[in-house]
């Protein structure tokens, strides 16, 4: 079996494919305008909803912050009332001490009083043994034992005085024991009430320990919450910024498409999109074989779209850019254009030319109007030595005899 033919048509569609590959692609494969303005109406819908999600979180962090805020205001109060306890518990501990002391004190007084009453209780009872060990005598006795008046008068005055003093001892040694047991009760009751206040006091400190424990803990579980609001409000944002950046390459492609279905029904009437710069044509003495649209190829056999005009000149003819600007590539594809350059002219057009036998500039090299950057060749897929010559604008093909003459 004769595999040849095949093997040739394999080939050709091979190099085909390649020489496409150094083409801007054609308007008519991309998406349509409609099709791109639906998807990039769901983007922007996508970015309501992302936008409503990233609200909702604001408020939540939002109101997650004025309870924080108003707890730490909280918090705050606590942590002073507990101060003010304390500055009291710490007064009223200084007061029992004081009573401490005057307790102290009032009990030497009350030694001194013990001893005191102790020695006229000791007066009193000599005071009754004595009368005892005399025996009962009436007051009456006494007076009638007298031997005369005057010793009578005498008897009974020395009565009164033993009666006063006897009284008075006793008034004495009961004012004594009240004042001491006066002075006792009220230093005690005083002590029990500074210890009572400053009891009250400690739980007071301590049930405003329990709230601030309570607030601490809750602060850092909103605090918490506070970080995970935050997260999510990172998250979205970074989600909608992401989706923003698709939109605006949405809507470069937008552009880009309405462009080229403008440059696609120019190319269809014609037309071109208007340059204020001038152009020189890249060789001289050549001759059009092939204009720019759509062609049966000469190679390949079909129709398809031809992106550019084929100019035969004689092999070695010099080749100029048609414009200034900066060299894009300078290559080699092989199977396809051959040796071939690229400038971009720095406003939206470029240009390309192809099949050289060499070219003379670099990538990256700035290059002048007319300045020489290669000879006509035939390499690549070429049927002859002829300059392929092809004028884009903003990356797509546009017919290059409505610059050149």
């Amino acid at each position: 079996m004769n595999r040849k033919p095949l093997t040739s048509l394999l080939s050709l569609i091979l190099a085909a494919v390649m020489l496409i590959g150094v083409m801007p692609t054609p308007a008519s494969a991309s998406k349509s305008s409609s099709a791109i303005q639906s998807e990039l109406d769901a983007l922007k819908s996508e970015n309501k909803d992302l936008q409503r999600e990233i609200n909702a979180i604001q408020n939540q962090y939002d109101a997650n912050a004025s309870e924080i805020q108003n707890l730490v205001n909280k918090k705050n109060a606590i942590d002073q009332e507990i101060a003010l306890l304390s500055a009291q518990v710490e007064n009223l501990n200084s007061q029992i001490s004081a009573y401490s002391q005057l307790i102290a004190d009032a009990q030497d007084e009350l030694d001194i009083a013990q001893f005191s009453l102790n020695g006229l209780n000791e007066k009193h009872k000599l005071r009754i043994r004595a009368m005892e060990e005399e025996g009962k005598v009436s007051y009456w006795e006494v007076i009638f034992e007298a031997s005369d008046f005057t010793d009578m008068l005498d008897r009974i005055n020395m009565m009164q005085e033993i009666a006063a003093s006897d009284q008075a001892r006793l008034e004495e040694m009961r004012q004594a024991a009240a004042a001491v047991s006066q002075a006792q009760s009220e230093m005690e009751q005083g002590k029990r009430e500074m210890e009572e206040s400053s009891a009250a006091l400690e739980t007071s400190m301590a049930e405003m320990e329990i709230k601030r424990t309570e607030s601490d803990d809750i602060l850092r579980e909103l605090a918490k919450k506070q970080d995970e609001f935050q997260a999510m409000l990172d998250e979205s944002e970074a989600l909608q910024d992401e989706l923003m950046l698709d939109i605006a390459a949405k809507e470069k492609e937008l552009k880009d498409a309405k462009y080229e279905e403008k440059l696609a029904a120019l190319a269809a009437s014609g037309g071109a999109p208007a340059s204020n710069a001038t152009w020189r044509t890249p060789v001289s003495g050549y001759t059009l074989t092939s204009p720019f649209g759509m062609r049966m190829h000469p190679v390949l056999g079909y129709m398809r779209m031809h992106n550019g005009i084929d100019m035969a000149c004689a092999q070695g003819t010099p080749i100029y850019a048609t414009r200034a600007g900066t060299v894009t590539t300078a290559s080699y594809q092989a199977g396809g254009a051959g040796y071939y350059v690229s400038i971009n002219h720095l406003d939206g057009f470029s240009s390309i030319y192809m099949h050289m036998t060499h070219f003379v500039v670099s990538a990256g090299q700035s290059v002048a109007q007319g300045q020489l950057i290669g000879y006509v060749g035939s390499t690549g897929i070429s049927t002859g030595p002829h300059l392929h010559f092809g004028i884009s604008y903003a990356g797509s093909y546009v017919n290059p005899l409505a610059y050149i003459y």
